[in-house]
C-alpha cells in the first residue's frame, strides 16, 4: 500500500519510519519545490503531484498549511485524510473557533478582528491584556501580539493592519483577540480515529513552552482530574470532523477548567513521547488509520519526557550514556530556532524520570535546553 504525505518534513519522516514495518510505502509531496520526494533519503522523483495522487492508495498531511488547489485535487481523489475540513481548521483560527463554538467546547473568549474599530471593541469587551493572534500563518509562537494598555493600540493596529491587507479576496486575512488567560499549565491531548469512527487517546501530556516553542513535555502525571474534560473535547471535535487519522488538542489548564488553546489535525510535537513511553507511537497510529488498519495500543508504558532540540547543530552524543534516552535527529539545514531534533527519556517512575533529567542537564545546558533541570527538580521532590 503506498500513501502519499503531503508535507515533507520531520513528521512525514518518522511517519515513513512508523509505516515501513507495516508495509506501507510513503512518498512525500514537498510543498516548496512543489516535487515528489522520498521523505527520508530526500531522492527526488520524476513523478507529478497528479501521478502521485493516482498512485497512492491514501493521502494524508504533515501541516497545515497547505495551498488550496493541492488540497481540493487530493480531496477529489476520495483518499484524503483526515479531510479538506479538518486541515482548514488547523490552518485558520477563524474556522477553528466556529468549530469550537459549533461543538461548545470551551475556549477563551475572543473578538475577530478585520479593522480598528473591532480591536477597540475588543479592548473594551474582553479587557486587558490581550493576545492577538493571526488567523493564517501563524506557528510556533509567529503572528502574534501581547496588548497591555491602550497607548499600544495604534502601534499594534498598524502591523496588524499590514496583515489583514496582504489578504486576498480568495484568501482573506483576519486576526483573532483573545482575552489573557492566567492558566495553571499547558496540557494536551493527542488520540487517532479510524474511518469506523473508533478512538484510540494517549494520556493527557504537559507541556513547557519557551518564547512560543514547546521546549519540554512529560508524560506519566497524574491528570485524572482534567483528563476526561480533554477526552470529551477530543471525542466532540473528531465526531465533528468526521476525523480520520491523529487529532492534537493543546488546552490551557486553568484551575481544573481545560480552554482550548489551538487545534493541530495531525501528528504533533507534544506526541513525540509516544514513540518510547508507549506499545503504539502517534505516527505509527495515525499511518494504521489513513491506510484502514486497527488502531493500535495507546496505553502508557514508562512516564516519559520529550525534549525539543532547537538551533543546535547536533545532539551531544553524552545523552546516549543515561539509561533509556533515545535520540532523533530530522537531518535539517541548522536555523535559530529551528527544531532540529527530539529527545525521548523513560523510566519506570516519575521519580527515576527526575533523576534522568538531572542527569541529562549535565550535557544539556539550560541556555539551548530550558527547563530540564527545573523539570528533574520537581519530579524528584513530587
Amino acid at each position: 500500500m503506498t500513501i502519499l504525505i503531503l508535507g515533507a518534513g520531520q513528521l512525514a519522516r518518522m511517519m515513513s519510519l512508523a509505516g515501513a514495518p507495516l508495509n506501507l510505502n510513503v512518498v512525500a509531496y514537498d510543498v516548496g519545490s512543489q516535487k515528489i520526494v522520498h521523505p527520508l533519503t530526500g531522492e527526488v522523483y520524476s513523478t507529478t503531484l497528479e501521478q502521485a495522487i493516482a498512485n497512492a492508495d491514501a493521502i494524508t498531511a504533515e501541516f497545515e498549511h497547505i495551498p488550496d488547489d493541492v488540497l481540493t485535487l487530493c480531496c477529489n481523489s476520495n483518499k484524503f485524510y483526515p479531510g479538506k475540513a479538518a486541515i482548514k481548521t488547523g490552518g485558520d483560527r477563524q474556522i477553528e473557533k466556529a468549530l469550537l463554538d459549533k461543538t461548545a467546547v470551551a475556549c477563551a473568549p475572543y473578538q475577530l478582528i478585520t479593522e480598528k474599530a473591532h480591536l477597540e471593541l475588543a479592548v473594551k469587551n474582553l479587557g486587558k491584556p490581550l493576545v492577538i493572534k493571526t488567523c493564517q500563518a501563524g506557528y510556533d509562537g509567529k503572528g502574534q501580539w501581547r496588548l497591555k494598555s491602550d497607548d499600544q493600540i495604534d502601534e499594534i493596529w498598524a502591523q496588524m493592519s499590514d496583515f489583514i491587507a496582504s489578504g486576498t479576496s480568495h484568501a482573506p486575512h483576519t486576526i483573532i483577540a483573545e482575552k489573557m488567560i492566567p492558566f495553571d499549565r499547558e496540557v494536551s491531548i493527542i488520540g487517532a480515529r479510524d474511518k469506523h469512527g473508533n478512538v484510540a487517546i494517549y494520556p493527557l501530556t504537559e507541556n513547557q513552552n519557551t518564547n512560543g516553542v514547546l521546549t519540554l513535555s512529560v508524560a506519566g502525571l497524574n491528570n485524572s482530574h482534567v483528563e476526561q474534560q480533554a477526552i470529551d473535547a477530543f471525542t466532540k471535535l473528531a465526531n465533528e470532523l468526521n476525523y480520520v487519522g491523529v487529532l492534537a488538542i493543546e488546552f490551557f489548564d486553568v484551575k481544573g477548567t481545560l480552554l482550548v488553546n489551538e487545534i493541530a489535525p495531525r501528528v504533533h510535537n507534544s506526541g513525540h513521547w509516544t514513540q518510547q513511553g508507549c506499545h503504539c507511537s502517534q505516527f505509527e497510529n495515525h499511518m494504521r488509520a489513513v491506510a484502514g488498519l486497527p488502531l493500535g495500543n495507546t496505553e502508557l508504558k514508562h512516564a516519559t519526557a520529550m525534549i525539543n532540540v532547537l538551533g543546535q547543530a547536533s545532539i551531544p552524543t553524552a545523552v546516549l550514556e543515561v539509561t533509556d534516552v533515545t535520540s532523533h535527529w530530522y537531518g535539517k539545514t541548522v536555523k535559530p530556532g529551528r527544531k532540529m531534533g527530539h529527545i525521548n527519556v523513560s523510566a519506570q517512575s516519575l521519580h527515576q524520570l527526575g533523576e534522568r533529567l538531572a542527569e541529562l542537564s549535565e550535557c544539556l545546558p539550560e541556555q539551548a535546553y530550558p527547563g530540564i533541570l527545573a523539570t528533574s527538580t520537581s519530579l524528584i521532590l513530587n
